[in-house]
């Protein structure tokens, strides 16, 4: 069984009216890119988040979250890379890519995945990824697991979730 959720078309174009450089200054302290670090890149994923019914670390049936998929494009629809995991990893369609690890989360309502801030690990390969320092997930929409019954009876049951969000990477000065 598979449960899908949203339309990618709508989020789509949802998301692309909604990116907005004010976003960048209303960002909880949580989530916050350290002084010393300027915009290098903002983007516009839009995706999936696949999550399965399994017992999960506590011994209960639970949906489990086991990664994205999540095209990741410039503010006017082009898609400049994509997003995937685990782990989280980032790639720019110049073959770049990063890895990360998640520092903090902010929370950005009951149905929308949380805000994150990233430290970047050091890039493979050259290109719009080299040098990043810190990744962004801001102005979340979606992406949480599905609100549906998880039970012995669905052992094994994949969801996959639509979710979109604006992803700014940043470098050092």
């Amino acid at each position: 069984m598979t449960i899908h959720h949203f339309t990618r078309t709508a989020l789509g174009a949802a998301l692309i009216a909604s990116f907005s450089h004010a976003a960048l200054a209303e960002t909880p302290a949580d989530v916050q890119v350290p002084d010393g670090n300027t915009v290098a890149l903002e983007t516009i994923g839009v995706g999936a988040i696949t999550y399965m019914c399994e017992t999960n670390d506590s011994g209960d049936m639970a949906w489990v979250f086991k990664g994205p998929h999540a095209a990741l494009n410039a503010t006017d629809g082009s898609q400049v890379g994509s997003y995937y995991g685990p782990p989280a990893t980032w790639e720019a369609l110049d073959g770049s890519k990063i890895t990360g690890t998640q520092l903090a989360t902010a929370p950005n309502g009951d149905d929308n995945i949380p805000l994150q801030l990233v430290e970047a690990n050091p890039a493979e390969g050259e290109g719009a990824m080299k040098d990043v320092s810190y990744i962004q997930r801001l102005n979340t929409e979606g992406g949480v697991a599905p609100d549906v019954a998880c039970n012995s009876d669905h052992d094994g049951a994949t969801a996959v979730v639509t979710y979109q969000a604006d992803y700014v990477f940043w470098k050092a000065e």
